[in-house]
C-alpha cells in the first residue's frame, strides 16, 4: 500500500512572461512569502495586486503630530498604511481606534498589524461605518486626532470580483460591504430614468447624464441585462456615439469613470455617511484636537470645505 501523501496540484501556468489577471499574481497576493518580489514591484513605483499604498503619509503625520499616550481614530482603516505610521508614534500608552466596513479586507489588515505587534492593547478595530463615530467616542472618550482617507483602496479596485474596475470584466457590484444592501446590477433594474440621471449628475458631475441614463433604462426595459462592468461600459459607449470621432474615445473613457464613481457613491451612500461623520465630529474631539481628511472628488471636497470653514479644521 502506498502511504505517501498526495502532492498538491500544480499551479496553473499563466500565459506569457508576466501574470495579467488578478488571481494569477500569486506572488503579489502573498507578500509574506514573496517579500523580495513585492519589494521589486514597489521600487518600480507600482502597487502590487491586493495591496494599497497610502498617499500624503508624511504630510498627514506632520500635521496630526501624534504623540505617545494620545487616543485617536483612523476612520478608514483600509490596508492600514496610515494606521501603521500612527501606531509607531502612539507608543507608549496610546490607543488607536480604527473603523472599516469591508468584511474581506478588514480581517486581513487586522492580522497583518497584529503580526507586527499591534494588538488589542493599542489598536482597537471596529467593523462599523465611520458615520457612527460617536459610538467610538462613547468608549474612547474625547479624541486627540482623527484621520479619514475617503479614497477607495487599491486592493478593492484590483479584485475583479468586487466590480470596481473598468479595466477587467467582473460583476457590477461596487459595494464596499458586499454582504449588505443590493449591488448596482440589481439597482439598475428598478431605478427610474430621472433618478438615475440625478445620481450621475449630482454624484459625479457627468456632462452626459441625461443621455446615459436614458440609454441604461431603455436597455433594461428591452429585457437586456447590465450585470457586469463590461456590459455597463458598452452601454455608455453606445450612448455616446454622437460625439465626434476625434474626441469620442477620451470622452467615453471619462464618462465611464464618472458613472462608476457616481453609482459607487450611491450604492454605499457615501455622501450621507460623510455628512453624518462631519456633523458628529466636533462633539467627539478633545481640546486642541487635530483632524485630517483626504478628499478625491468635488462632491467630497465641497462637503469637507463647508465643514472646515464652520469648525476651523484643517482640510488636506
Amino acid at each position: 500500500m502506498n502511504n505517501e501523501e498526495p502532492k498538491p496540484p500544480r499551479r496553473v501556468r499563466y500565459k506569457g512572461t508576466h501574470p495579467k489577471s488578478f488571481k494569477e499574481k500569486y506572488k503579489e497576493l502573498q507578500p509574506d512569502l514573496y517579500a523580495d518580489d513585492v519589494e521589486k514591484i514597489m521600487q518600480k513605483g507600482h502597487t502590487p495586486a491586493g495591496m494599497h499604498r497610502s498617499i500624503c503619509v508624511n504630510e498627514i503625520m506632520q500635521f496630526l503630530n501624534v504623540q505617545p499616550g494620545q487616543t485617536g481614530l483612523d476612520a478608514t482603516l483600509g490596508y492600514g498604511g496610515h494606521t501603521l505610521e500612527i501606531l509607531k508614534r502612539l507608543l507608549p500608552g496610546g490607543i488607536l481606534y480604527a473603523t472599516d466596513v469591508d468584511p474581506y479586507e478588514l480581517p486581513r489588515t487586522r492580522e497583518r498589524l497584529d503580526a507586527l505587534g499591534y494588538g488589542e492593547d493599542v489598536l482597537r478595530i471596529k467593523k462599523m461605518n465611520f458615520a457612527d463615530v460617536d459610538q467610538i467616542a462613547a468608549e474612547a472618550g474625547p479624541l486627540n486626532f482623527v484621520l479619514a482617507d475617503l479614497g477607495v483602496s487599491s486592493m478593492q479596485i484590483d479584485n475583479p470580483d468586487r466590480g470596481f474596475s473598468l479595466k477587467v470584466d467582473g460583476p457590477l457590484d461596487l459595494r464596499l460591504n458586499p454582504k449588505s444592501g443590493k449591488p448596482v446590477s440589481e439597482i439598475l433594474k428598478i431605478i427610474s430614468q430621472n433618478e438615475l440621471e440625478e445620481i450621475l449628475f449630482e454624484n459625479a458631475d457627468e456632462p452626459y447624464s441625461e443621455v446615459i441614463a436614458e440609454a441604461i433604462t431603455l436597455h433594461i426595459k428591452k429585457g437586456n441585462e447590465i450585470s457586469t462592468t463590461t456590459q455597463l461600459k458598452e452601454v455608455i459607449k453606445d450612448a455616446l456615439q454622437f460625439i465626434h470621432p476625434d474626441e469620442r474615445a477620451e470622452k467615453v473613457k471619462k464618462s465611464c469613470r464618472l458613472c462608476f464613481q457616481a453609482l459607487r457613491i450611491y450604492v454605499n451612500d457615501e455622501f450621507g455617511v460623510l455628512e453624518k461623520f462631519l456633523e458628529k465630529l466636533p462633539y467627539i474631539l478633545a481640546t486642541n484636537a487635530r483632524v485630517a481628511i483626504l478628499t478625491f472628488h468635488s462632491g467630497e471636497d465641497r462637503r469637507v470645505k463647508i465643514f472646515s470653514k464652520l469648525f476651523s479644521c484643517r482640510h488636506l
